[in-house]
C-alpha cells in the first residue's frame, strides 16, 4: 500500500510570504477548503519576523502529507521572485499555481481551473479576472468598491503566443494577479521561472511577459480569487512611497521595459509588432519622466 506521503499530487500551491501573519491563516485555510482533492501546499518563508513563519511551521506540522514549509539559507529575505522560484524547486505537481498569504481563493478555483485545462489540451496555462477584494472589512461601504480587474476585453478563449504580449505592450490587456494562474509544469520549464533581479515590485510582470511570450494560454471569465485590498500591502506600500503610481510612469516602470528589451534580444524576437509596442511604451515612459531636452 503506498503512504499519503509518498502520492504525487496533481496540483503544487506555492505561497511565499514575508512577515503578514494577520491575513495569512485566513490564506491557508482557502487552501485547505478546495473542493480538488490532489494538491500540496509550499509556504516559503522570506525572512519574516513578525510570528508568521511559527504559523506556517504549525500548519505543516498539523498536515505533514499535504502542506511543507520551505525557508531560504540563514532565514534571508531574498525578495518574491526567489522566494517563488525555491517553491518551484520543491515542487512535485505536474500543474503548478500561486497564492499570496493576504489573498484567498474560492473553494472551486482548483476544481475548475483543472477542469479548464483538462479540456483545452492545447492550453499551457490558464486564468481569470480577480475580485479587487475591498469588502473583506465584513463593511458594507467597503464591499461597495469591490470590483473585477479583467485581463482582457474577450475572454473564454484560447490564446496564442505571442497574441496576449502584443495585446499588453499595446495596453490593450493586463497581466493576471498572480492567484489566479494554474500554469502546466512542462510549460514552466520554457520560461526559466521568476526574475530574481525584481525582488518584489513588478516581479509578477516580468514572468508574464516570458508566459506570454511563449505559452498559449487559455482565458476564462470564471473569477475564482479575492485580491485583498489594504493599506499593508506589496503595492499600497509602492503607491505610498512613490515607487509605484497608478497614473505616471515611474524608474521602476521603465527598469521593467527595459528588462523587457533585453529579454527580447536574447530570445531573438524578431516580431517588428512586439517591438514596435515595446518601444513606444519605453518612449512614453521616458519622455514622461524627462521630458523633451530644453535647447541651450
Amino acid at each position: 500500500m503506498t503512504s499519503d506521503a509518498t502520492v504525487v499530487p496533481v496540483v503544487s500551491a506555492i505561497m511565499i510570504f514575508y512577515n503578514g501573519k494577520r491575513f495569512f491563516g485566513e490564506a491557508i485555510d482557502s487552501v485547505l477548503a478546495q473542493t480538488y482533492p490532489s494538491w500540496e501546499l509550499l509556504l516559503v518563508d522570506d525572512g519574516s519576523t513578525d510570528g508568521a513563519s511559527e504559523i506556517a511551521r504549525d500548519y505543516a506540522a498539523r498536515h505533514p502529507e499535504r502542506i511543507r514549509y520551505l525557508e531560504h539559507a540563514g532565514h534571508r529575505n531574498r525578495g518574491m521572485s526567489a522566494s517563488r522560484n525555491v517553491g518551484l524547486q520543491h515542487s512535485r505537481g505536474a500543474l503548478v499555481t500561486f497564492l499570496d498569504s493576504d489573498d484567498v481563493w474560492l473553494p472551486e478555483k482548483l476544481v475548475r481551473q483543472v477542469a479548464t485545462l483538462d479540456a483545452h489540451p492545447d492550453a499551457q496555462m490558464t486564468f481569470g479576472p480577480t475580485r479587487l477584494w475591498h469588502g473583506w472589512t465584513g463593511d458594507a461601504a467597503d464591499a461597495a468598491h469591490d470590483m473585477l480587474r479583467s485581463v482582457l476585453a474577450a475572454p473564454d478563449g484560447l490564446y496564442r503566443p505571442p497574441e496576449i504580449l502584443r495585446l499588453f505592450l499595446q495596453g490593450e490587456a493586463r497581466t493576471p494577479a498572480t492567484c489566479s494562474l494554474l500554469i502546466r509544469r512542462e510549460a514552466l520549464s520554457l520560461t526559466g521561472g521568476f526574475e530574481e533581479r525584481f525582488t518584489g515590485l513588478y516581479e509578477d510582470q516580468a514572468f508574464f511577459v516570458k508566459t506570454y511570450l511563449k505559452l498559449a494560454c487559455y482565458v476564462t471569465s470564471e473569477v475564482l480569487d479575492l485580491y485583498r485590498q489594504h493599506g499593508e500591502s506589496h503595492c499600497h506600500v509602492a503607491l505610498r512611497t512613490v515607487r509605484h503610481s497608478n497614473h505616471r510612469p515611474t524608474a521602476a516602470l521603465t527598469d521593467l521595459y527595459l528588462w523587457c528589451a533585453r529579454y527580447f534580444v536574447r530570445e531573438r524576437v524578431s516580431d517588428r509588432t512586439l517591438w514596435g509596442a515595446l518601444l513606444s511604451q519605453l518612449a512614453g515612459t521616458w519622455l514622461h519622466r524627462f521630458g523633451p531636452r530644453r535647447r541651450a
